[in-house]
């Protein structure tokens, strides 16, 4: 009886071996929906941001638009999102394979690379908005400013005569800054909600703006120039030479930005999977619920706020380095209302939408330049066009559900 009962456990239902390989030929299909997208897009983003011709470049942003809505139509986005959650790994390989592809095609273009490290830039400081508006509900509409809370700390760290402070250090420095500078907000936005506490970073990054200019000792309207990054002994300003190939200087400055990004999608995303993500959610959508059921509502608003501004100075810090010059017109409330309308675009909570969102805000006025000053009127139909046709943005965050004790 016992050796029949434990056969009996063993048994195997008939129909579970075809439901299992069925399970796994629609999770290869999927996975393989994924690697052909993301090759697809990258050739894109190489081919949009090496053209020459803007009408060209034009008609290949309309056929993108095209094909975007298509895949979102025809539920390929979905398989592309449930690739990527079967394969983790894979899916990672793939993504940095396809950088590093972007990276060889314009490894000789100037302004191409300096582009990408500035989508990259644009993409980590709304990575963090992200946690603060995607996860906390932290209206933050004054993001420019701690950009250049970096910046201007790696700026001032550069002018100190007799002080030798590493790059890399510089860069932390400048996260630590910015949270430092931060820690001004906390008290007047965990006192408001809503539109009070928009309206509070509003006045915030005005102020900031207007310190900068009238203030001499950190140049004032005309601003300060910066050395190049130096790490570990590597000079940034130096070509490189890989394989055979030469790439620009830039290549520098685009892969430091990869890494960066690579990092703030990384905490993102275990933010994400965590019971911290769950905190958050609960404190955005009903803080005197999550109250009543004995979560601190200032401790996870302090936590999202200070996250997000650390990535914010980090990112300040290597965009004054690769530009070389900065100056208060460079941290403008309207460069904060283009990193909200990022994570917007993107859709509010989805860590992968602040990608291609970042593309559009930030290469589409440069490649549109022979329209003049109607780029930017194109932009803004551009982003109304696609809040209208999904209201969620690019990339719709998913609902988050709880299923025997796992987050699915």
């Amino acid at each position: 009886m016992l050796m029949r009962h434990r056969s009996t456990q063993d048994e195997v239902p008939r129909d579970a071996l075809p439901m299992a390989a069925g399970v796994r030929a629609r999770r290869t299909s999927d996975f393989a929906v994924f690697a052909v997208v993301v090759a697809a897009c990258a050739g894109a983003v190489a081919f949009l941001v090496h053209a020459e011709d803007q009408r060209l470049v034009l008609s290949a942003l309309v056929a993108c638009g095209i094909a975007w809505f298509a895949a979102a139509r025809f539920r390929v986005i979905a398989a592309v999102e449930r690739g990527a959650a079967a394969h983790p790994w894979p899916a990672r390989l793939v993504l940095v394979a396809a950088c590093l592809g972007i990276l060889v095609v314009l490894r000789e273009d100037n302004f191409g690379l300096l582009m990408l490290a500035t989508v990259l830039i644009y993409a980590t400081v709304c990575l963090g908005l992200t946690i603060q508006l995607g996860y906390a509900g932290l209206s933050n509409f004054c993001a420019a400013a701690f950009l250049g809370c970096g910046g201007y700390t790696a700026a001032a760290l550069g002018q100190a005569e007799g002080i030798a402070i590493p790059d890399l250090a510089g860069i932390l420095l400048g996260g630590a800054v910015a949270v430092a500078i931060g820690s001004l907000l906390v008290l007047p936005l965990l006192r408001t909600r809503g539109h009070y506490a928009a309206l509070t970073t509003l006045a915030f990054g005005v102020m900031f703006n207007v310190f900068l200019d009238a203030n001499e000792m950190l140049g004032g309207p005309q601003g300060l120039k910066l050395a190049p990054i130096t790490l570990f002994g590597w000079d940034f300003s130096n070509d490189l030479s890989l394989f055979g190939m030469t790439f620009s200087f830039y290549a520098n400055y685009v892969l430091l930005c990869l890494a960066l990004t690579a990092a703030a999608l990384a905490l993102v995303g275990l933010l994400d999977r965590s019971w911290i993500g769950i905190r958050l959610d609960a404190v955005r959508l009903d803080e005197v619920a999550a109250q009543v059921f004995g979560l601190r509502i200032a401790r996870w608003k302090i936590l999202a706020f200070t996250l997000g501004n650390v990535l914010a100075g980090m990112a300040g810090a290597i965009y004054a380095k690769m530009t070389g010059f900065i100056a208060p017109n460079n941290f403008t409330l309207g460069d904060s209302l283009m990193m909200v309308s990022i994570v917007i675009l993107g859709g509010i909570g989805n860590r992968w939408g602040v990608l291609p969102a970042a593309m559009i805000v930030v290469l589409l006025p440069e490649k549109l330049q022979f329209i003049q000053e109607y780029r930017l009127l194109l932009f803004a139909v551009l982003v109304i066009l696609v809040l209208v046709l999904s209201p969620g943005g690019l990339l719709p965050r998913r609902t988050r559900t709880l299923v025997a004790g796992r987050q699915a």
